[in-house]
């Protein structure tokens, strides 16, 4: 099984940034099995191809933009995920759409896609994420766990 976790996401936008956050902290908090692969995709996106081809399941964290209040933590999965992706937030998002079509297009796609986002307080430029979005940091990290648990690739949580 082949599992990648993508956190995607322009670093430089506060809130935007939570996907590329959220990996580092992944990696930081959990010892992940061999078969995931955490990938910082940053604002990339035809470069993501080979990362993603043919993977068993994608997990996907992203800042989205789904009508809910600030700091809201959203989960969508299978044809949802490229729904989403009609209301965009930033230009990467149009990349990971591009990305994921060209994979289905080649027969390539991952077999099961799930899309963990956070609505955004802020977009002002900025490094550090809100600290309503930070604080959902968490949550989030504790979804993607959740769905490794769930896919039989449970991660460890690391000792303080």
């Amino acid at each position: 099984m082949r599992v990648v976790v993508l956190g995607i996401g322009n670093m430089l936008m506060t809130d935007e940034g939570i996907g590329v956050h959220a990996v580092e902290a992944l990696q930081r908090r959990f010892i992940l099995p061999d078969a995931v692969a955490v990938v910082d995709g940053g604002t990339t996106g035809m470069e993501l191809l080979p990362d993603l081809e043919n993977a068993d399941h994608l997990i996907v964290i992203d800042a989205v933009r789904v009508g809910k209040p600030p700091a809201t933590v959203v989960r969508l999965e299978g044809d949802d995920v490229p729904a989403f992706f009609k209301t965009k937030l930033s230009p990467h998002q149009v990349g990971l759409s591009d990305v994921l079509a060209a994979l289905r297009f080649s027969g390539q796609a991952p077999r099961h896609v799930v899309l963990i986002g956070v609505q955004p307080v802020s977009l002002e430029m900025g490094m550090e994420l809100s600290p309503d979005v930070a604080r959902r940091l968490d949550e989030v990290l504790d979804l993607v766990s959740a769905e490794l648990a769930t896919i039989g690739v449970p991660a460890l949580e690391r000792r303080q």
